[in-house]
C-alpha cells in the first residue's frame, strides 16, 4: 500500500518513510506514525509524517 492518501494513514501505523536528505538514494526509514503533517487529502510524493522517533519524511509504504 502506498502513502499518497491521507485517509489510509493513522497515528500508530507502521510505515516506511523517505527523509528529505535521503530522497536521491531512496533510503527508507521504518517507524510508527506520531503526527500527520500534510493537511491535504493526497500528495503525489507521499503524505508527510513525524515518527515517534522524531524523524520526518514522506510515506512510501504502509507496512501493517
Amino acid at each position: 500500500m502506498n502513502g499518497t492518501q491521507r485517509s489510509s494513514i493513522q497515528r500508530g501505523r507502521h510505515v516506511a518513510i523517505v527523509q528529505k536528505h535521503h530522497q536521491r538514494s531512496g533510503e527508507l526509514t521504518e517507524g510508527i506514525v506520531q503526527d500527520i503533517l500534510t493537511n491535504s487529502p493526497t500528495h503525489p510524493h507521499g503524505i508527510k509524517v513525524r515518527l515517534v522517533t522524531g524523524e520526518v519524511g514522506r510515506v512510501k509504504e504502509i507496512r501493517d
